[in-house]
């Protein structure tokens, strides 16, 4: 079977060595999926690289993208807060699949998980709402406002594929409004925490414990002046 591949341009990215075996950096999994058609992802700095198998895996495909942080950025970032990235194909400009992604911490696993941003807005989505964090929903909106421009823009400069794009969009729609639905604004916000100042304030309970509370503690003072005065 190794004589079909490609083999040239898989020692040219060190997927394979000179002796003709696969690298020892991939494991026996890696290597069958590769095989049966599946995509080969590699990352590096900002640089990622996908490659596949076509032709009867006679030929070897390269993607190449560009993100806007290091993958070190990330994983340091991801521990903090949900980082979102940007992905710029620079092999195909026509290229349908956005890769905008989103990164999660996983306090059980201590690891941070790359999502897409249109494939896995639904689970993103269920982890945003989980914090319970008007910022964090804020920031995953604005992260869909961005990227339904994008698609608005893609679908007019190559209608031959807007019925993909028009899909993604209403995706991205659905979940902004979602987003819109389960979280109050910040007018809202600063509303209810008014409101919880005006409550306190207003609490007759409240003011009765405060004004006995005083009241016992200057019994107490005077108290302790006529023990003085003795």
């Amino acid at each position: 079977m190794n004589e079909q591949l490609p083999t040239s341009d898989l020692k040219e990215y060190g997927i394979m060595s000179e002796d003709n075996t696969f690298s020892k950096k991939l494991s026996n999994k890696d290597i069958e999926n590769f095989l049966k058609g599946h995509a080969m992802i590699a990352d590096n700095g900002k640089d990622r690289l996908i490659f596949l198998l076509t032709d009867n895996n006679t030929r070897l495909n390269v993607n190449i993208y560009q993100r806007d942080k290091t993958i070190d950025e990330i994983v340091k970032q991801g521990q903090k807060e949900i980082v979102y990235s940007q992905l710029n194909e620079l092999t195909n400009s026509k290229s349908i699949d956005i890769e905008k992604k989103a990164f999660i911490y996983d306090q059980k696993t201590q690891q941070v998980t790359e999502f897409d941003l249109l494939k896995d807005t639904e689970k993103i989505a269920q982890v945003v709402a989980e914090k319970k964090d008007i910022q964090e929903s804020n920031r995953f909106k604005n992260e869909l406002l961005k990227l339904k421009g994008y698609l608005q823009d893609k679908i007019d400069k190559f209608p031959e594929i807007g019925k993909e794009i028009t899909n993604n969009l209403n995706i991205v729609s659905k979940t902004i409004s979602t987003i819109d639905d389960a979280t109050p604004n910040e007018s809202q916000s600063q509303k209810q925490q008014q409101s919880k100042l005006r409550l306190d304030v207003n609490d007759d309970d409240l003011y009765q414990d405060a004004n006995r509370h005083r009241e016992e503690q200057q019994e107490q003072e005077q108290q302790r002046h006529r023990g003085f005065r003795r």
